[in-house]
């Protein structure tokens, strides 16, 4: 079984990856962010940077897959790789801070890797407004993310509304995450598992 969550910059994606691998005993992959030799770069010039960056996530999320795909354990994955490439690069390109040219090289590589790719068996999209994502990446504190301006939070948000509304490729949970605090109380991490469990059990029906 493979559960993905997905969800904007601050939307709380990696904390649910984590309690939900633990509460459930499955295996977890994470993003590869801390150890990213180009984000602190990307968020100081992201024009030089967004192509080197988007690539990095690509190919760091399709070997991701690669285990996940060849292992019979439960995993649950933070980010997808359709995030990769619908939200990130396709915000990137339309901000005009990817080029046409690397846009293109970028979209032929995904197109090569999407084809050995199966959807996950459930995916959980964190729906998060503006001041909720602003307050968790505060909250964070991290160095390089006190550079990333709030437009450009807004256009992810909106990519986001987009490719959720269109995604057919397997089953869907989206949680609006704006009054919930699943960290603080357990009370909405347990109404996070209520849905999960509707969902998981409907994959074995």
């Amino acid at each position: 079984m493979h559960i993905a969550v997905s969800g904007n910059i601050g939307s709380g994606k990696t904390t649910l990856t984590e309690k939900l691998a633990k509460h459930y005993g499955w295996k977890a992959e994470f993003e590869a962010v801390d150890n990213n030799p180009y984000l602190p770069d990307f968020y100081e010039d992201m024009k030089r940077w967004a192509f080197h960056l988007q690539v990095y996530f690509l190919n760091s999320r399709f070997n991701q897959l690669k285990k996940i795909q060849q292992s019979n354990t439960p995993t649950i994955q933070d980010r997808t790789i359709y995030e990769d490439a619908y939200i990130f690069a396709a915000n990137l390109y339309k901000s005009k801070l990817m080029t046409e040219r690397d846009y293109a090289n970028y979209l032929s590589l995904f197109d090569s890797m999407i084809a050995h790719v199966k959807a996950p068996d459930l995916l959980i999209y964190l729906k998060a407004d503006i001041p909720k994502l602003v307050g968790q990446i505060e909250k964070r504190g991290r160095d390089y993310e006190t550079t990333m301006r709030i437009d450009y939070l807004k256009n992810l948000n909106t990519h986001y509304q987009d490719w959720i509304s269109g995604y057919v490729e397997g089953k869907l949970l989206i949680i609006d995450v704006n009054n919930l605090d699943f960290v603080k109380y357990p009370s909405d991490f347990s109404l996070v598992v209520e849905k999960v469990e509707r969902e998981i059990f409907g994959l074995f029906s």
